[in-house]
This record gives structure tokens, sequence and C-alpha cells, in this order.
């Protein structure tokens, strides 16, 4: 299940983003995609070996590790350095399927990929087309285009595309999550009994079955877990 975090960068960080990407030098989309994605892949990114791409990127997971709903969703082991893309002028990204294992560039590093994450940093007004269009289980299709600041997360392996961007620039930085635990449904499981009983303690602080919930929750992402 998709999940939508509003406000992960505020509106100051997001008009520092746009200006520093506006100025970037941005390379050929392609260059990242595996063999098929390369055939369907038709934007722009900034090199993964950019300073300002790193630069960036840190302040994303910086966020991020302090950001109790996405630790909550993801439980991330490892994420792979953030990266950006820009899309107009017809851009557009095809269907396809992120690939199960991503390397780190500069290190000898695999990181498995159990979640998708797109942050979106461009308003939905600045540009038109560019959905991030998502199929899930079952078939439906699921479009998304969500405000600057916002992050979308959703389970590795679900085809996607993105939608031509036919007016303005559509900016987004994109990365990718392997989790402590593997299995989605688990992972599902653990939010929705996290979310649960921090419902409780802000709404019942104290409350005797608090505990008891928790030792759960913990006994569980004990026997699932592989840091």
């Amino acid at each position: 299940m998709p999940l939508e975090i509003s406000g992960v960068l505020d509106r100051s960080q997001v008009a520092k983003f746009q200006a520093l990407l506006k100025q970037a030098r941005w390379v050929d989309g392609s260059a990242t995609a595996g063999h098929l994605s390369q055939q369907v892949k038709h934007n722009r990114q900034l090199a993964e070996t950019d300073p300002l791409a790193i630069e960036l990127g840190n302040v994303i997971l910086d966020v991020l590790e302090r950001h109790p709903v996405f630790v909550s969703y993801a439980l991330p082991a490892r994420i792979v350095p953030p990266l950006f893309n820009a899309y107009r002028g017809g851009e557009h990204y095809g269907a396809h399927v992120d690939g199960a294992i991503r390397p780190v560039a500069g290190h000898p590093i695999r990181i498995r990929t159990d979640i998708s994450v797109t942050l979106f940093l461009a308003d939905p007004d600045e540009y038109e087309g560019g959905e991030l269009v998502i199929q899930q289980e079952g078939g439906e299709l699921c479009a998304y285009k969500l405000p600057a600041g916002t992050l979308l997360a959703y389970p590795c392996g679900c085809l996607h595309h993105v939608e031509p961007v036919t007016r303005g620039e559509r900016l987004a930085s994109f990365f990718w999550v392997q989790s402590m635990v593997r299995r989605g449904d688990q992972r599902a499981m653990l939010f929705d009994l996290d979310q649960a009983i921090q419902r409780l303690r802000a709404t019942v602080p104290g409350h005797e079955t608090i505990l008891a919930l928790t030792a759960h929750y913990h006994n569980l992402l004990r026997m699932w877990a592989d840091p």
C-alpha cells in the first residue's frame, strides 16, 4: 500500500532545492536505467556523483532519519543515496519495474530494493502531465501528482510509469530502501500496529494496554527483522 507523507521538506527547503536544481548540470536519465528501462526512459537526471546530488541527498536522508512515520513504514536498514530527475517538453518514463538490486556509485555495495520513494519537488500547478501512475494489486491504476515536499513510498515490484510533461517542469528526488523486514505484508502489519499504538498513546496516555501492545510489536519485529 503506497503511503503519502506531506511536509517532509518545508517550503523554504523546497525553494532552496528548486533554485539549485534549476542551475544543475543534467544528464541523460537512461544512464542509470537497466537494459529494458533504457528503452522507455526519457528524462534528465543529476549524475550519481554530482556534488549537488550528494549535498541535497544528504539533506533528505537527515530529515528521514528523524521522521517517525517514514521510519515506521519503511523500517530502513539501508537507503540508496537519493537521485534527482527532471521532466519537460514531453519527457516521460514508460511502464517499468524497478530493479531488485541497486549498486551504490563509488562503493562496493549492493542494496536490495524493497520500497521505492519519490519526493516531489515541484507543485502540481507548476507543470502539466507528469503523474506517477502505479499499478496496484488487482490491476487498478492510481495516479499521484503531489505537492512539493510530499513523499510517496510504495512497495518495489509494482509496475509504474510517469506521464509525459507537456508544460513546465517536473522536479523530484527518487531512491530505494532496503527494509529490515523483507516481506511487504509483515511491514504493513507492523506499521498498522505501530500507528495504532501511537494513536492510543495520544488519546489515552498511560493506558495499561499500551505496554502490552508495544511488547507485541517488538516481539514481531524481533521475529521478522534482519538488520
